[in-house]
């Protein structure tokens, strides 16, 4: 074989590149083919396999410092880059696709093979032989793959049309309310290579991902049907799923966290923590769903890092960023659950589901709920309420159907277990129903349902449960006035909550907070909360920076609904306000002085004479008059007249 001699471009001449070929269709040649689309991958595979032979030859007949003719390259570099698409196809075929989606899918899949195919082919019509002088076993294995390629066709495989027709088949059985045939399951479940637990959840997790990412609706309702399909034959072919645990400490711990150094853009402004539910408000910003939530539910209407009112309420899904953080979440082993709190606004669109979906989520649920009744062991019964708490969290169909089949009070009676995981499993599957309006009065009403709350607040065997119990008792309370004050006036409420705001983490706290301010917005509620402690327990975390703003918004909003002598008469409460107000956020220090507009007057000539001895009170009153927002100017403004009419009146001595 004679190869054309150039002078080198590169002290490697281009033995690289051919390398990199003979690597790549060496690596497709060897692709296990997958289930759905196994011909056109083996079809692939054998041109792939083809190919490397010639790349083979090439190298053989290249000096280590030689050069290829330039049209030569110029065809090997397009060879690259159509055996890379082939690649990247197989790859998805074989793991990044769902398999259900594949089916779906037939004819886009069959034409992305048959669209490579062709341009494969019109580059081996434009094969440089001459300029190679390649042999004619070389010439052969271009012309063999040719006639391949000629043959290639975009009709899909009948056995996968087949599958599909019985897919949608049994889809359509569902809407009809019959129940599927388990060994029609099993067999389309073997067909489509899910034939075992672990399998059947990595195609469920795939589906969930790809869905929201769908443009096409009609596709999307259909994908959305099978992913109702298939959880239900994994709940009656192979029983609820494990409750992953194993990161839970027994005692008071809650959830371990990664070593991995969370990046700032994937931490939430709010929380500092990693947004599993990163969504965008109208200012622009993006927040962990819970954090921003929790912070609209207070009462603030405006952004926490622009300080922009917002125009609305709304929170729109960040599904890019969110992917973003799932992949890195993967690959440092951080534990990454799907969001799970009550959202302030839902787009309508995204909670239409068909009629398919309707009636598996139905038989699923039923077919929990006739186990749970059994009083199945502990291991059981938190397989099957984790397995409840997760159908919850997906949409407000799913919170409608499982507690219209009686969970609530189930769950409620399992909300004193020994067990840390159930407990947390069943508080949080309760957290979830509570999100639509008619299961907070179903949980209200439930024997058991408000004690057992206040039993996890106060009891519970982790700080998740405890962060649950307050999130959930702050879902009932956001209702209507008259569950705000049935929660208020519950024995241990405002106990439960001081305790949690004192002794808990960062998050435990803002929880218990919220819960608070929400509770303080009825006058009629305040005394109650005076004597649960919660006045000291705020004013204890004013000294916290991750919970400080939200603590100084409960004070004042006691102390503006009745409470003010009681804020006054604990001990350091004037200084902790001071002292807020000289080194708070700009927020905390307009809060503060609200606080103390409210105090003073009932503090009487004690609370003044205290305020202005303290050091720099005057500059931080002056100092918020200048800068602060028109409605903190205002309150400085008053808290400023209050301390110059003591100093007027104070006897000289």
């Amino acid at each position: 074989m004679a190869i054309s001699s150039r002078s080198a471009r590169s002290p490697e001449g281009d033995s690289p590149l051919l390398q990199s070929l003979l690597g790549l269709s060496r690596e497709i040649s060897l692709c296990e083919p997958p289930l759905r689309q196994r011909r056109r991958a083996r079809s692939a595979a054998r041109k792939a396999r083809i190919l490397s032979l010639l790349f083979e030859e090439l190298l053989c007949a290249v000096h280590p410092a030689g050069d290829l003719p330039r049209s030569a390259v110029l065809w090997l570099r397009e060879i690259f880059v159509v055996l890379r698409r082939f690649k990247r196809l197989l790859d998805s075929c074989s793991d990044r696709m769902s398999r259900v989606s594949l089916v779906l899918g037939l004819e886009s899949v069959a034409g992305d093979f048959h669209e490579l195919t062709r341009s494969l082919s019109r580059l081996l019509c434009v094969f440089p032989v001459s300029d190679l002088g390649l042999g004619e076993d070389s010439v052969e294995l271009v012309e063999l793959l040719q006639k391949q390629c000629r043959r290639s066709s975009a009709a899909v495989d009948p056995e996968d049309e087949e599958l599909r027709s019985e897919i949608l088949e049994m889809v359509g059985d569902l809407e009809q309310k019959i129940i599927p045939d388990h060994s029609k399951l099993e067999n389309m479940f073997e067909r489509l290579g899910v034939n075992d637990f672990m399998k059947l959840c990595k195609e469920i997790e795939r589906l969930e991902v790809e869905i929201p990412d769908r443009v096409d609706p009609n596709r999307t309702a259909r994908m959305t049907a099978l992913l109702g399909l298939l959880r239900y034959g994994k709940c009656v072919l192979f029983g609820a799923s494990p409750a992953p645990g194993s990161h839970l400490h027994a005692d008071h711990g809650g959830f371990e966290t990664s070593d991995a150094a969370v990046p700032a853009d994937f931490r939430c402004p709010i929380s500092l923590d990693l947004m599993r539910d990163p969504v965008v408000v109208s200012s622009g910003q993006t927040y962990d769903r819970e954090s921003i939530s929790g912070w609209i539910a207070s009462g603030h209407a405006t952004c926490p890092k622009s300080g922009q009112v917002l125009s609305n309420s709304r929170l729109i899904p960040n599904r890019a960023l969110r992917n973003i953080i799932h992949q890195w979440c993967g690959q440092h082993g951080v534990p990454f659950d799907a969001p799970e709190y009550p959202e302030v606004s839902v787009d309508p669109d995204r909670l239409r589901t068909s009629k398919a979906v309707v009636e598996a989520v139905k038989m699923t649920t039923l077919f929990f709920l006739r186990k749970l009744e059994a009083s199945p062991s502990a291991e059981s019964a938190n397989k099957i309420v984790h397995e409840l708490r997760q159908m919850a969290k997906s949409s407000s169909d799913n919170r409608a159907f499982i507690a219209e089949a009686g969970a609530v009070p189930l769950l409620a009676s399992l909300l004193e277990s020994n067990d840390a995981h159930l407990q947390v499993n069943a508080i949080t599957a309760l957290l979830n129903l509570s999100i639509l309006p008619v299961n907070k009065r179903r949980i209200m009403l439930a024997a058991g349902g408000l004690d057992g709350l206040v039993y996890v607040l106060r009891s519970g065997r982790t700080w998740q449960a405890k962060e649950n119990a307050a999130a959930t008792l702050l879902s009932l309370s956001t209702h209507h006035a008259s569950y705000r004050r049935k929660v208020a006036m519950t024995a241990g409420v405002a106990e439960g909550l001081a305790e949690l705001v004192r002794s808990g983490p960062a998050s435990s706290q803002r929880d218990g907070l919220v819960a608070m301010l929400n509770l303080a917005g009825d006058k009629d509620n305040i005394g109650r909360l005076v004597e649960g402690g919660v006045v000291e327990a705020a004013l204890e975390a004013t000294a916290v920076p991750e919970v400080a703003e939200i603590a100084l918004t409960v004070v004042a909003a006691v102390a503006k609904r009745g409470g003010a002598a009681a804020v006054a008469e604990t001990k350091g409460s004037i200084a902790r306000l001071a002292g807020a107000m000289r080194w708070g956020t700009d927020r905390a220090k307009e809060t503060a002085a609200a606080a103390l507009v409210s105090v003073c007057p009932q503090g009487g000539e004690a609370a003044v004479a205290e305020l202005t001895a303290i050091s720099g009170i005057e500059c931080a009153i002056w100092n918020l008059m200048r800068s602060g927002s028109e409605r903190g100017s205002r309150t400085a403004a008053s808290l400023g007249r209050m301390c110059r009419r003591w100093a007027v009146v104070a006897p000289e001595e």
